[in-house]
């Protein structure tokens, strides 16, 4: 059963942001940080992690995403990463294994970087977020959404659709979700300064990647993987951008084979 709740977390320098949060199951708990696509791009992993394991599954909605109000001042990704961990503060969670996808693997390593103590791991499933020379991000706002969908799958048919047959508001939500992401993330998805920064890490981490990604290749996670002292990387196969999509039973084994203190 999913519970949705909405939390004001008090943020210095923002004040009062209202978050809302998805819910699955509970025990150890798991912060399941979505991408640019929305909270609907994880949901149903969300289900099959909190239902195949005794964890508790929080699903942050960014703010600004899924047709939520986003605050003027928060703008940033770093500014995300501690709202998340104000809002871990806030309902007293600990040993809180973070997993991001694309954006939402970024928004998990700056929060690696604030050194929460309730964080205990760090989970990266093809995250945006770094300049690789050599190894740019697809230009993700230049693209069509059937140009998207190819480079983000490996087999992308049982996945397209096409955003002019969506219901008006299912349309405004996706136009919504694409603004904030650009708010956040820029037009380039990068911060030339973050993986610098990452060679403070000390969180345990784990890079995991799609051999079949084409908006960040694989040897872009490496490099993610390098810049971070406690990460180790892994590929995953026949699965693209997305793999808590494509190949949500590879990647649940993945995550669930990462030693955790919780577990």
């Amino acid at each position: 059963m999913t519970t949705t709740t909405t939390h004001t977390v008090n943020f210095n320098g923002v004040g009062p942001v209202d978050v809302t949060v998805n819910e699955h199951g509970e025990g150890q708990p798991f912060l399941l940080l979505h991408g640019g696509g929305g909270p609907d791009t994880v949901a149903s992993f969300a289900e099959l992690l909190a239902t195949t394991h005794h964890v508790r599954v929080l699903i942050p909605v960014h703010p600004g995403f899924g047709g939520t109000p986003r605050p003027e001042a928060l703008s940033t990704v770093s500014g995300l990463a501690a709202l998340y961990v104000a809002l871990l503060d806030q309902l007293g969670a600990g040993d809180v294994t973070v997993i991001g996808n694309s954006i939402g693997g970024w928004i998990a390593s700056e929060m690696a970087l604030l050194e929460s103590p309730r964080v205990s791991g760090i989970i990266l499933v093809d995250a945006a977020g770094i300049e690789v020379p050599g190894h740019p991000i697809a230009d993700f706002f230049s693209l069509t959404m059937d140009q998207v969908f190819q480079l983000s799958f490996h087999n992308p048919g049982p996945f397209r659709i096409d955003p002019t047959t969506l219901p008006p508001a299912a349309q405004a939500v996706a136009a919504g979700n694409r603004a904030a992401l650009a708010v956040y993330a820029g037009t380039s998805m990068t911060d030339p300064s973050l993986a610098g920064r990452l060679s403070a890490s000390e969180t345990p981490t784990l890079v995991l990647w799609g051999d079949s990604d084409q908006i960040v290749d694989p040897d872009y996670g490496r490099a993610w993987a390098a810049a971070i002292p406690m990460a180790r990387f892994q590929l995953l196969k026949d699965t693209g951008h997305m793999p808590q999509i494509e190949t949500p039973d590879q990647l649940l084994q993945a995550i669930w084979d990462f030693p955790s203190p919780a577990r």
